[in-house]
């Protein structure tokens, strides 16, 4: 795909403005970045699992998304989708449609990592021609800011408080684009908000385009749940790349290719300090706890180096 800028950003907006996503929502943006991959003239169905994204998008008799929307359960938005996408399928063959669709699903971490995962294995190893998109803002924020198995180990969150019995969530954040990979399926990317959106426009692309099964993981920050300002979304996505906290890749046919290695890779400390869930890390006597963040992520990069054949 040749990327050009002016030219996805004057492509008409097929998520309406005057939803109720708070301010600085991630799950927004990245619903946008996706849609915006479409072709003017494709059509979607889309669909979406409870969440955040649902509850603010989808208030009854009113909806503000431009394609066709479903609203799935908690745990079913893949099941659906490649229910969708089957049922078309079996029109289109008995010619009893003649249009063409793109089947495209959403859903948050904890409708994703947790709840949902059952139903979105399922239809990836059926290898429906579909793309699932994660936002993943690593917390069940639409109920409360409850620990999920993408919140990152010590993140403070209402289910894993932070005080003199706890230093936060006790265990390491799931893999899941690792874990998706290992399905087999034409394309899983990991992304999410830099500079100018080029990797996401290009990636979302991809998934779309790809026929077979697609997967997109988007890191889509909650600045309520990670306590940060708003305004300060793209510098903590960022920091998120350039730590190696988050790094961009994608698995096309299973072949793993980096997407970006930062020139000076940055200690975790300048992600984690810009967030208040991570706060209490840096009271004195907690250094040991950093220290233990930061060899997971070095340990996690040279895996995920290794895997795309790239040196140390």
């Amino acid at each position: 795909m040749a990327y050009n800028f002016k030219e996805e950003m004057s492509k008409p907006e097929r998520l309406s403005g005057g939803h109720r996503l708070c301010a600085g929502c991630g799950a927004g943006i990245a619903v946008r970045g996706v849609l915006r991959a479409l072709d003017a003239d494709e059509k979607a169905v889309i669909t979406s699992a409870t969440g955040c994204l649902e509850v603010s998008t989808c208030m009854y008799p009113y909806t503000s998304w431009n394609d066709s929307f479903i609203h799935a359960a908690f745990e079913n938005s893949g099941a659906t989708c490649s229910g969708v996408e089957s049922a078309y399928r079996a029109l289109t063959q008995r010619g009893k449609l003649n249009e063409k669709y793109k089947f495209i699903a959403f859903g948050g971490d904890g409708g994703t990592y947790d709840i949902g995962f059952q139903s979105l294995s399922g239809a990836m190893e059926r290898g429906h021609d579909m793309v699932y998109v994660c936002y993943d803002n690593e917390a069940y924020m639409n109920t409360g800011i409850q620990r999920a198995s993408s919140t990152p180990k010590y993140a403070e969150t209402t289910t894993s408080a932070v005080g003199k019995c706890s230093p936060g969530k006790a265990q390491s954040r799931k893999d899941l684009a690792a874990v998706i990979a290992a399905h087999d399926i034409p394309y899983v990317a990991q992304t999410t908000f830099i500079g100018n959106f080029k990797d996401l426009h290009e990636k979302a692309y991809k998934a779309i385009h790809t026929p077979g099964a697609a997967f997109l993981n988007v890191m889509a920050p909650c600045p309520r749940g990670w306590r940060y300002p708003s305004e300060d979304m793209m510098t903590v996505c960022k920091m998120a790349v350039e730590t190696c906290f988050w790094p961009l890749f994608e698995v096309e046919n299973g072949v793993w290719k980096l997407s970006y290695r930062p020139k000076n890779k940055l200690p975790i400390e300048e992600f984690l300090k810009l967030q208040g869930r991570f706060r209490h890390l840096f009271k004195p006597g907690n250094e040991a706890l950093i220290a233990e963040i930061q060899k997971d992520v070095d340990e996690k990069w040279a895996q995920l180096l290794k895997k795309c054949g790239e040196e140390l």
